[in-house]
């Protein structure tokens, strides 16, 4: 019998992506064909804001919890590494998103005051519930997702147009859709360098699925 090649990590987890990931990717060109899109956009801005906020706490908790497991545990020790200076990567990137809906006319004050809806809480928190009550590597497939998809330069050209705003209220999207290739690339070589158990490989994927379907869910909330 012939040995087969263990498969990449990284390839693994997105083909289990693939099933969930046509219904988010298609929230942007419905965005821009909204006849109201001008509308619509500050409502995406605003939830964009809530899940990213809560991104940088989220990794550091899973950071902190790593820590403390990294001296049996060979996944934890390399997550705790890469969380470490992904989370300074990821600074103030909430704060972006103010500035951006400041230039639209919707003040910083407006924004914090606003509750988070519910979709966006259950998005983050189940990832609080794997990294606490599992393990912190679970936290990779809510990285994966929202760094392994970013818009492209195109398609937020053609969101600039069809709301009329000013090319500085499309900042942040434009920042990410430069820098997230690269980070996309990094979390692919962590996740194929990983001694993953098949466990920890599910709850990876698990992770991952649900925050497609949850963003997705988020994102269609504010294009009726």
């Amino acid at each position: 019998m012939i040995a087969r090649a263990p498969r990449a990590e990284s390839g693994l987890l997105r083909r289990k992506l693939s099933v969930p990931l046509p219904a988010l990717l298609g929230v942007a060109p419905r965005m821009i064909e909204h006849p109201r899109v001008a509308d619509v956009y500050p409502d995406f801005l605003f939830t964009s804001h809530c899940i990213i906020r809560a991104s940088v706490p989220l990794m550091e908790t899973a950071r902190e919890r790593a820590e403390k497991m990294a001296e049996g545990d060979a996944v934890a020790a390399a997550l705790a590494g890469y969380l470490e200076e992904h989370i300074a990567e990821e600074l103030h990137h909430d704060e972006w998103l103010l500035d951006d809906l400041e230039v639209i006319g919707v003040p910083r004050a407006r924004v914090l005051a606003r509750p988070p809806v519910p979709s966006v809480a259950a998005l983050v928190g189940a990832q609080y519930y794997w990294v606490i009550h599992y393990h912190p590597v679970a936290v990779l497939g809510y990285i994966a997702v929202l760094e392994g998809y970013p818009p492209s330069l195109h398609l937020i050209d053609d969101l600039m147009a069809s709301t009329g705003y000013d090319a500085s209220a499309f900042r942040t999207l434009r920042i990410h859709a430069e820098l997230d290739p690269g980070h996309g690339a990094e979390l692919d070589e962590l996740l194929d360098s990983l001694p993953l158990t098949r466990e920890q490989s599910a709850v990876i994927g698990l992770s991952g699925i649900h925050t497609v379907s949850a963003l997705t869910r988020a994102y269609e909330e504010i294009i009726p």
